[in-house]
């Protein structure tokens, strides 16, 4: 048994959204406030006990037809018009989680509570909606109308007093959601009902498609998911001690406080004690007593002192001192956890040296308290030891087929390689007992948000589920986000999925956490475009971006999966110009010779065109390609440059990034001094008379020269500020920054063509 996936509608931005569960691990990857977060709060409120929501948990754009229903009761009362109190008006806009459960045949006894009918086949999904909805809404009704009322009287009466209609101060409650913001709680509750499988329906774009719900449908009078998941969750709050935190010196997150409860659990041996605790209750009781046989004595002299006082007289109780030895206790100090830093021996004696738990690092606490509370979890599932006696004469004492944890952020305080470890371990941890490990009777899943790029370098591509921002498209919406199943993008065996799959695991997976992807060519640009960012760009230096470097013949093997995360995605390729009358060798870019471009992403992808004068004759507008209106790719490569030779003015072309640098600083490479590829530059520009050969004896230097030492070379000679940015490249940044600041506004509105923000090209 296992949920296969959840749709989560109305809850915060998320409003309407489908979530697919790995078998095992699923991870929540994503940019800052895309969402993930949400989703586990969701998952959180919904499926664990005594949790309550607030009116924030609800689309923030719903409370404008929320707020309507209020204010047609008002209405209607005040015109004696019968208010609709049914829940037809509700439930578009109400928080729910629908929770899709796979069962085998031979666990049908787990799930007949929730059988949508008696000859269900197991083929089928079992369907449960959580809806978070009014408890009784005549109730609601009463209650909103007699506070608004109330607050309108109050009104009345200080405009009468004071003589004057002008008292502009507002009393609670104005709205609905004013009322609600005090007694949502009072109000609303969870309720639970089954759905119809054979109306599920699978996701478009990444968008739930769920079922409507009958106005009659009747709710369950219990928990559904009671005795079949048990459900366990580590908050991203952890709070760790630090040693030099003085303002704070409580427990907070301290592995004794775990460790006691623990020991409570499923070691104490004064609860609930068998054969095998005989023998420490013995030593605990034979302490106990010579305890107070000390006290005793050692309060005789200071009670005998107090009877001559008059007390205790004939009809007062006596004094007597009684101890009560717990092992618990043990647990209970500052020092009850230690680290072992030292060992050895000296002189025949061994001896070792601890600190107390709060002056071991942060991570490593961390770590130590995610990693035992996972062990916790699975043991109290397991009914290890005490837990099993507690429960044994229950009527629910079988243990739940699923276990459901839900973890987040827990790379908090944590190096990479511990993240990468801590996340190919962690579900072996909640496996790691006699009756799991590989047996399939019992299920465990394991649910992870995270903000790491370390824990989605490590984990199987085909366990994320990559949370998509998408921006209002109008200024009466609100941000919303969308779910992408990636192990539909690496799922398949295809060569380019693979290439994807091998190219993300040698680098750095931030690609999933940024605001925009950029794409470049090779080395040089890798070291230098971050530069020009940083001194030419100050908004977008301000932006989350992922600089690949992939190169032009590979760029487009990354389609799809720019296209399934629908991130902005700007590719700084070459012209890559070949002559296909030679073979298709190298040439220099020349208008007029028939040329045409050896760069896949040119040919294949965007601009789908190969030919080198018609990629030189585009405008801006037609170096992009556009999915929706929130989404686009644009490709920047080698575009004419004017330069001044004998102070003359003519048009070069370049052929990579290299040269287009050198033609946007011409002056500058005159005098630079420096080896290699800056030397025959330098030669060339000051030895040339006009474009043509100029343009010849850079194209024959650039095929022989090494261009990620020209790059490292030119860092060490010239501070990056004083470098102008290739056209080509600063037209694209440009472009880049225009989408990311008008998203980040909130609203994406039409740009000018010469940045290319409005075409919409193939």
């Amino acid at each position: 048994m296992r949920i296969e996936f959840v749709e989560i509608q109305n809850f915060r931005k998320l409003l309407s959204c489908r979530v697919d569960f790995a078998e095992k691990t699923t991870v929540f990857v994503g940019a800052n406030n895309s969402g993930k977060t949400s989703a586990m709060d969701a998952l959180i409120l919904f499926l664990l006990e005594n949790k309550q929501f607030t009116t924030t948990d609800f689309t923030l754009s719903n409370w404008i037809e929320i707020n309507k229903i209020g204010d047609s009761w008002v209405k209607n009362d005040s015109e004696n018009i019968a208010p609709d109190l049914s829940i037809k008006s509700w439930q578009k806009y109400l928080p729910s989680i629908d929770v899709w459960i796979k069962a085998e045949k031979d666990e049908i006894h787990y799930v007949s509570h929730i059988l949508p009918a008696l000859d269900w086949d197991c083929k089928d999904l079992l369907g449960i909606r959580l809806r978070f909805e009014p408890e009784n809404i005549e109730e609601l009704y009463k209650d909103y109308l007699s506070s608004f009322k109330s607050a309108k009287k109050t009104i009345e009466e200080a405009k009468k007093e004071k003589g004057t209609d002008k008292v502009t101060l507002g009393l609670w409650p104005r709205t609905m959601r004013e009322f609600l913001d005090k007694r949502l709680n009072k109000h609303f509750t969870i309720r639970a009902y089954i759905l119809d499988p054979t109306k599920c329906k699978l996701p478009e774009k990444g968008a739930a498609q769920p079922q409507e719900l009958p106005i009659d449908s009747l709710y369950l009078d219990k928990d559904p998911f009671n005795g079949l998941i048990k459900i366990d969750q580590i908050s991203a709050q952890r709070g760790f001690s630090d040693p030099s935190d003085s303002q704070n010196q409580q427990e907070r997150g301290k592995l004794s406080t775990q460790l006691r409860t623990y020991y409570a659990k499923h070691i104490d041996p004064s609860e609930l004690p068998d054969v095998s605790d005989i023998d420490a209750l013995e030593v605990i009781e034979k302490a106990q007593l010579s305890f107070d046989e000390k006290l005793q004595n050692g309060f005789k002299i200071p009670l005998s002192e107090l009877e001559g006082l008059g007390y205790p007289g004939f009809t007062d109780p006596k004094i007597t001192i009684s101890s009560q030895i717990r092992p618990v206790d043990g647990l209970n100090h500052e020092s009850a956890v230690q680290f072992e830093v030292i060992r050895g021996e000296k002189d025949g004696e061994k001896f070792s040296l601890r600190l107390p738990e709060k002056y071991n690092g942060l991570g490593y606490q961390n770590l130590i308290s995610v990693v035992f509370k996972l062990m916790s979890f699975r043991d109290e599932w397991m009914q290890v030891g005490k837990a099993a006696k507690k429960v044994a004469d229950k009527k629910d004492s079988f243990i739940p087929p699923l276990h459901f944890v839900l973890l987040e952020e827990p790379e908090a305080h944590l190096h990479a390689q511990v993240q990468q470890v801590f996340i190919r371990k962690a579900h072996d941890i909640l496996r790691n007992h006699i009756n799991l490990r590989k047996k399939i009777n019992f299920t465990t899943q394991l649910v992870i948000s995270t903000h790491s790029s370390h824990i989605a370098h490590g984990t199987d591509f085909a366990s994320l589920r990559y949370f998509r921002r998408t921006p209002p498209r109008t200024s009466d919406e609100v941000p919303i986000s969308t779910v992408v199943n990636l192990s539909e993008v690496f799922g398949k065996s295809d060569e380019t999925n693979r290439f994807a799959a091998r190219y993300l695991k040698t680098t750095h997976c931030d690609l999933f956490f940024a605001d925009a992807a950029i794409l470049v060519e090779g080395s040089a640009e890798r070291i230098l475009v971050p530069h020009f960012i940083r001194h030419h760009f100050e908004k977008l230096n301000g932006s989350y971006l992922s600089l690949l470097e992939i190169g032009g013949s590979h760029a487009h093997r990354l389609k799809r999966l720019i296209e399934h995360l629908g991130l902005i995605t700007l590719i700084i390729t070459d012209l890559d110009s070949v002559d296909p009358s030679s073979n298709n060798s190298a040439a220099q870019p020349i208008r007029g010779n028939k040329y045409i471009t050896n760069n896949d992403t040119l040919k294949t992808w965007v601009p789908e065109n190969k030919s080198i004068d018609e990629l030189l004759d585009m405008k801006p507008s037609q170096k992009i390609k556009k999915y929706d209106d929130f989404f686009s790719i644009r490709v920047a490569y080698q575009c004419p440059v004017e330069v001044e030779i004998e102070s003359k003015k003519e048009k070069v072309i370049p052929y990579t990034f290299e040269d287009a640098l050198v033609y946007d600083n011409l002056e500058l490479f005159k005098k630079l001094d420096g080896n290699g590829l800056i030397r025959k530059f330098k030669e060339t520009i000051n030895t040339k008379k006009n474009a043509n050969d100029l343009g010849r004896d850079m194209f024959e230097a650039l095929r022989k020269g090494d261009k990620a030492k020209f790059a490292l070379e030119l860092l060490y000679l010239k501070d990056p500020e004083e470098l102008k940015v290739p056209t080509y490249i600063h037209e694209g940044l440009s472009w880049l920054q225009d989408q990311l600041e008008r998203k980040q506004k909130g609203v994406l509105l039409p740009t000018t063509d010469a940045q290319g923000g409005q075409a919409n090209a193939k």
